[in-house]
């Protein structure tokens, strides 16, 4: 038995120099909802596509992109990237690809954090 029991809900924390402009990325980019802004607190939240899953966003001078990379499920990984390079998004090389089991591209949001997607090659879903 674990120490703790955590709910089904997850916050992905990342560290942003702009939260308000971090969030329309957000937005317009992967079609996340913003939950609030917490001025006082310099942080904001997103609501993921994903059913409990969130990102956080909290506001620094100089952030410092971290080693969390949020990995978020797509059907169609080839025709989603097409389309996040034509909107200006950077990528970290090649499309990674094992056969039978997944295909794998890593992203950048404005300030470096790491982003992927993953498209489920194993005929069973995500």
């Amino acid at each position: 038995m674990s120490l703790i029991s955590v709910d089904k809900t997850i916050t992905i924390a990342l560290s942003v120099k702009d939260r308000h402009a971090s969030a329309d990325w957000y937005g317009s980019t992967l079609g996340f909802e913003t939950l609030y802004h917490a001025d006082e607190a310099g942080w904001s939240e997103l609501q993921t596509n994903t059913p409990g899953v969130a990102i956080g966003l909290g506001e620094h001078t100089e952030p410092v992109p971290g080693n969390c990379v949020p990995v978020f499920g797509i059907a169609d990984l080839d025709a989603a990237r097409q389309k996040l390079e034509q909107a200006n998004v950077r990528f970290d090389g090649a499309t990674d690809v094992i056969e039978g089991m997944v295909k794998t591209a890593t992203f950048y949001d404005p300030d470096g954090n790491a982003l992927m997607l993953a498209e489920d090659l194993t005929g069973g879903g995500a």
